[in-house]
């Protein structure tokens, strides 16, 4: 793993968005996995302004998301399809049939989640995956278990992930309970993986996740055993490594 300490949140926001778009330019039909949440908002204001200045490209780019939550409309202000509208996808010019992230509203779930995982294979799986953390250490909705899941499933919500996401909601009782998330080892399976981490509330996390065991009860310590990860940290993120 290679670890990138910067300054602050916008750095760490810009070189993230380098990275991204290195990658576009250099494969213009480039699979990339994006991940939702407070964190990858500044990349996504920068990808913006590199494609408004003509440096890049989404034309033929096709994204999968990592996750949305189970019983949200995609219309809902808090659903991740709603974000990703607002903060990225129409502003610049994807198309919106390589648009793909999982159905909240889907009437059979394991059938959803199924076809989400051959649609990655479909289109020769994920050159670049972001990912963000939990302040419990879990990436995607991949929250701390006994095991890792494999492929994109259905998960019950940790009490700390409710809470950490409760602030974006009136109350905490409108938070989802449940969400679908892509599994482990479809993250894994991703030719390269940005992981960001932004703040004094992520750093134990982040040290277990690079300096701990490799256990399903830190998800992201998984990550030790990919051989293309770059972490790009601020220095709050990353002050106990």
């Amino acid at each position: 793993m290679k670890v990138l300490i910067v300054k602050d949140y916008e750095e760490m926001s810009r070189k993230a968005a380098n990275i991204v778009a290195s990658q576009i330019i250099l494969k213009p039909d480039s699979v990339i996995g994006l991940a939702t949440g407070d964190t990858p908002k500044g990349m996504y204001r920068e990808l913006i302004k590199l494609y408004n200045n003509g440096d890049i490209d989404f034309a033929n780019i096709k994204t999968f998301n990592l996750d949305e939550y189970y019983g949200l409309p995609k219309e809902n202000p808090q659903s991740y399809h709603y974000y990703m509208m607002e903060n990225l996808f129409k502003h610049v010019n994807i198309k919106k049939e390589n648009i793909h992230i999982p159905n909240g509203m889907a009437e059979n779930i394991e059938k959803e989640c199924e076809e989400y995982e051959k649609k990655i294979q479909q289109a020769g799986g994920i050159d670049l995956q972001v990912l963000g953390i939990g302040r419990n250490g879990h990436i995607g909705f991949n929250e701390p278990d006994l095991k890792f899941e494999a492929k994109a499933h259905l998960v019950e919500l940790d009490e700390d992930t409710i809470k950490a996401n409760s602030r974006f909601f009136n109350s905490i009782q409108e938070v989802p309970t449940k969400a679908i998330s892509m599994g482990i080892k479809t993250i894994m399976h991703a030719k390269k993986i940005v992981l960001l981490a932004s703040g004094k509330e992520k750093a134990e996390a982040i040290y277990k996740a690079v300096k701990g065991e490799i256990t399903p009860k830190v998800p992201a310590s998984v990550l030790q055993l990919h051989p293309d990860v770059i972490l790009i940290a601020d220095e709050e993120a990353a002050s106990l490594l």
